[in-house]
């Protein structure tokens, strides 16, 4: 293993034997950082560079190769990364005002504390040591994603803006659009899932709902396929409907689970024709550490002003690596690649 110190800069090269280990952990060795914390902290305040390129708080997932170049600024001032943003823990800052915040959640991370794991790290503890820093604000929930999927959030800053974002939500107003990579090739490549779901309180799961359950509610998606590969396809999914895990239960419902899903690859309910066995296979052999599911772009009103803004969030590292190694295997087709890093507001 190489280092060297450059102007206030820690660099090391990565050697054969750290091929295939976490950005973060690599960071957190005894011989460099010294700790998860520090990395952590190195991350969030974008001192972290490797091979030349600044890494997000969410890249700390990012499996290194032999040879590349990981840098710690130390000295590098500030943290802010655009107008607006800034980090807040592991959480990228996408847009802030006074009533509200945008952040970009890595997957691992619960979007707010669960009760049963008080301890656990989430995106509202994040937020709310940010604003404790600056005033005596607490963030306020308008809607959550799953701790393993990764992307967009918003918070409120006071009661009266979350109650009006959570109105547009109730009203369907905001446009959520998710990128997915699913098994097998959905048919038509374009269209919408339609189901009754009840949430099993027991289980904690979604169930496809009997037609004379009380507690059905009608969940509704459309779906694009942006990208075919042998065995699965990268699909822009958006919700009319927000229901709890919706994209998960429908996908696997409709014969195309998501690449890494563990919870839902037995769902209830789901039929045990041939048309939707196909997709067992690929499970199996496409690997990925978590449901490959991620909360792309996020459009609503401003609660005070009342102007459109739109947020995108670019595909993590972990899920690029995926597209990479599909995109490697042969018979690989689609009518355009994904955008490696998009990312826009108004």
């Amino acid at each position: 293993m190489s280092v060297r110190v450059e102007r206030g800069k820690n660099v090391w090269t990565v050697p054969d034997e750290a091929a295939g280990s976490r950005l973060d952990k690599f960071l957190a060795a005894t011989e460099r950082l010294g700790s998860r914390g520090g990395a952590a902290d190195a991350l969030a305040r974008g001192k972290v560079f490797v091979n030349g390129t600044e890494a997000r708080p969410s890249d700390g997932s990012r499996t290194l190769r032999a040879g590349d170049a990981v840098r710690v600024w130390m000295d590098r001032p500030g943290s802010a990364r655009r107008p607006g943003g800034g980090t807040a823990g592991e959480l990228e800052i996408l847009y802030e005002d006074d009533a509200l915040i945008v952040v970009n959640k890595p997957a691992g991370l619960l979007a707010v504390p669960l009760q049963q794991r008080p301890d656990a790290s989430s995106a509202y503890g994040y937020i709310e040591d940010h604003l404790r820093s600056r005033t005596r604000r607490r963030p306020l929930v308008v809607h959550r994603i799953d701790r393993d999927t990764s992307g967009l959030v918003v918070f409120a800053k006071n009661t009266r803006v979350q109650e009006q974002l959570k109105a547009q939500f109730e009203r369907r107003e905001p446009e959520r659009v998710y990128w997915a990579v699913v098994s097998g090739h959905p048919r038509p490549p374009q269209g919408s899932w339609r189901d009754e779901l009840a949430w099993d309180v027991k289980a904690l799961v979604q169930t496809r709902a009997h037609p004379r359950d009380p507690r059905k509610k009608e969940a509704i998606s459309h779906y694009r396929v942006l990208e075919t590969f042998r065995s699965a396809a990268l699909v822009e999914v958006r919700l009319e409907t927000g229901k709890r895990n919706q994209i998960r239960i429908q996908a696997r419902l409709h014969g195309h689970p998501i690449v890494g899903e563990r919870l839902y690859v037995d769902a209830a309910g789901l039929p045990r024709s041939s048309s939707h066995g196909s997709a067992r296979p690929a499970l199996r052999t496409i690997d990925c550490a978590r449901q490959a599911l991620h909360a792309h772009r996020l459009s609503f009103r401003h609660p005070v002003d009342g102007r459109p803004l739109t947020f995108e969030a670019p595909l993590p590292r972990d899920l690029e690596d995926l597209l990479t190694r599909l995109r490697a295997r042969p018979s690989a087709t689609g009518a355009r690649g994904a955008p490696s890093r998009p990312a826009s507001r108004t």
